[in-house]
């Protein structure tokens, strides 16, 4: 598989990525949709879930699209983020990545998709 041809897809949904205190339980309302992801470390719990379901006060960073690499991508693969995060740092555009066993997502500000599509585009990869 070319690193430089990928194939790329863009969720319909709009995100957000939202932090809770290390202690604190899981929210029924993450759960929310067909795709979310939840980090605990011991500094916090970080939670990326549908921008719709959040209760007003949560602490968070709204307005994420998602792109979804096809996959499933095998381990041995080397150089998957970067020929993706690359092409986007050189347009400016910053970037949340999240790996998944089979495959990865990379979110970007819903203001820079167009953008975002240009530059990965450009760099050799395909939208589907």
């Amino acid at each position: 598989m070319s690193h430089t041809n990928l194939a790329l897809s863009l969720l319909s949904d709009t995100f957000a990525i939202c932090r809770l205190g290390p202690e604190e339980d899981i929210p029924s309302w993450v759960l929310a949709g067909d795709f979310f992801s939840v980090t605990r470390t011991k500094e916090e719990l970080s939670l990326l879930c549908l921008q719709e379901t959040i209760p007003q006060g949560t602490r968070c960073e709204k307005g994420f699209r998602c792109f979804k690499v096809g996959g499933p991508l095998d381990f041995s693969l080397t150089g998957i983020l970067s020929s993706l995060t690359m092409p986007l740092a050189q347009a400016g555009i910053s970037v949340l990545a999240i790996s998944t066993f089979d495959t990865d997502y990379l979110l970007v500000k819903e203001a820079q998709v167009d953008s975002a599509v240009q530059a990965l585009s450009h760099a050799g990869h395909r939208f589907v």
